[in-house]
């Protein structure tokens, strides 16, 4: 295996991309391209890639994906200097929980996007020392 990128279902994709915008990341592609609004969208930050799809878009395909946007999925994703990104953040989405330091050692926050997906940003304490 060589990577992982999730595909997210949501309501609304162009809203999606403009929410992701403020968490630094950068669209790559979108279906159809150019378009306000889109109905796939690639984006990414760093080594992290996400797709975001519209629910109309799998009509009547894959029944077993729920049609209702969060649910059980928590995108745990590593950073460097996670106190600067919260900082940067915490003013402009809906933070789930602040700053804190787990029982393994990492820094840190949870917040929720317009879909009401559960996003978990974090700093182990070796990448700390190496930043």
């Amino acid at each position: 295996m060589e990577s992982l990128t999730p595909n997210i279902y949501v309501e609304n994709v162009g809203k999606t991309l403009e929410f992701y915008k403020i968490l630094g990341f950068e669209p790559l592609m979108t279906v159809p391209e150019q378009s306000p609004d889109p109905v796939w969208a690639m984006v990414q930050n760093g080594n992290v890639h996400l797709m975001f799809e519209c629910f109309q878009s799998i009509e009547g395909k894959l029944p077993e994906i729920s049609r209702q946007p969060g649910g059980s999925l928590l995108l745990y994703i590593k950073v460097k200097d996670v106190k600067k990104l919260y900082d940067s953040l915490k003013n402009q989405v809906t933070v789930l929980h602040g700053l804190t330091t787990t029982f393994y050692g990492a820094t840190e926050f949870s917040i929720k996007d317009i879909n009401n997906y559960v996003l978990t940003f974090a700093e182990n304490p070796s990448d700390e020392i190496s930043a």
